[in-house]
């Protein structure tokens, strides 16, 4: 069986930030062959983590840019290091998360990044209305790519839980 790490990461104090975390805790926990955890901004712990030889991850963290707030994306990472990457053990920046694994001696696994674009990173808890919105939808994602993933590993003609009929 594949083993999925799904990763809320944000920081729930710093309003649309705290997305990652709001959708995993939304994640059932007991989808066969994953993981589903809230790191927070515990960058090195998820670092750590994925030493352990897993065969994908799914990252779900806000995203900035200039889309429609609320718009959840779904995208394969770009997990390669390139060049200097400043370190913070108690930070979340996925390009350091991935550097730090690199400088461990670990490599990433295929990396799928289940985003929302934000509207609001101020101090504050809780999310906007917009990005409130996208969390069920972005779990639906979650669960998709969840179900994608495992398909994609299953020899051909062999059924995945939950996709029958």
């Amino acid at each position: 069986m594949v083993r999925i790490l799904v990763a809320g990461i944000g920081n729930i104090f710093l309003g649309d930030d705290g997305f990652g975390p709001e959708v995993v805790r939304r994640v059932p926990a007991d989808t066969p062959g994953t993981r589903v955890v809230d790191y927070g901004i515990r960058g090195m712990h998820l670092a750590y983590d994925l030493l352990d030889g897993w065969d994908a991850l799914v990252l779900v963290d806000a995203v900035p840019g200039a889309g429609e707030p609320g718009a959840v994306r779904v995208f394969e990472a770009d997990t390669a290091v390139r060049g200097p990457v400043g370190l913070d053990a108690h930070g979340m920046d996925p390009a350091a998360v991935f550097a730090s694994l690199a400088a461990l001696g670990g490599q990433a696994p295929l990396t799928v990044v289940v985003g929302c674009q934000v509207a609001a990173v101020e101090e504050g808890i809780g999310l906007s209305p917009a990005v409130a919105a996208a969390v069920g939808p972005a779990v639906d994602a979650v669960l998709r790519t969840v179900r994608r993933l495992h398909a994609e590993a299953q020899p051909a003609g062999a059924a995945v839980a939950g996709d029958e009929g």
